[in-house]
């Protein structure tokens, strides 16, 4: 029973919702294919993302503030909540305002920065990492090992070793693409809670619509 609830507590400590905005020790950029989510989510919603007239591949999940061990998330923070016409402005690389809105209330919150900002930074950070252009140039759908995906990005992206990036897996598809940044956004080794590595060998990706 003791290993039990030592399980729990550990597993309750993973994530530090209510912490004090800014107290965290580096970004994580998530990158999710379009495609891909449109496939296994987005359709069934009919989810405006998945329109054909947007030509999304690999969007802007969110940059998360993470601790070495674990991340925060739901911080106490003064700052205002964005408005609508901010959220409406990422939806070029966040597929929809309503996302951004989510990770705004989740992540940004914990940033220390305000949703201006926060938004800004975001921009950046996904405009610094190399989408490979390959992805793009698919005609159908393929069926690929993950670590595929993984060394297109480092070879893409001078500087990204293979402990600082790690692709994840959901439901047969390619999900996401995670790399770890430092505050002032150069790549740095990701948290052992951050590298679990998808190790499908026949994982789905789906072509740009």
């Amino acid at each position: 029973m003791r290993w039990v609830i030592l399980w729990l507590l550990s597993a309750v400590a993973a994530v530090a919702d209510g912490e004090t905005a800014g107290a965290f020790d580096y970004y994580v950029l998530s990158l999710s294919w379009s495609p891909n989510w449109c496939a296994r989510e987005g359709d069934a919603r009919g989810s405006d993302q998945c329109d054909a007239r947007h030509d999304h591949g690999w969007i802007l999940h969110g940059l998360w503030p993470q601790y070495h061990q674990g991340w925060p998330a739901f911080c106490r923070t003064p700052e205002a909540p964005p408005s609508r016409a901010m959220t409406r402005e990422m939806e070029d690389i966040q597929g929809s305002s309503g996302l951004a809105w989510h990770q705004w209330k989740k992540h940004g919150t914990c940033s220390g920065l305000s949703a201006a900002d926060y938004f800004r930074l975001s921009r950046e950070a996904y405009a610094r990492v190399n989408r490979p252009a390959v992805f793009r140039q698919l005609e159908q759908s393929v069926q690929l090992p993950a670590r595929v995906v993984e060394e297109a990005f480092i070879e893409a992206n001078p500087g990204l070793e293979r402990d600082m990036i790690t692709v994840t897996c959901r439901q047969g598809y390619i999900e996401e693409v995670r790399i770890c940044l430092s505050r002032d956004l150069d790549p740095v080794p990701c948290g052992r809670d951050v590298v679990r590595d998808c190790t499908a060998t026949d994982a789905l990706f789906d072509p740009i619509r």
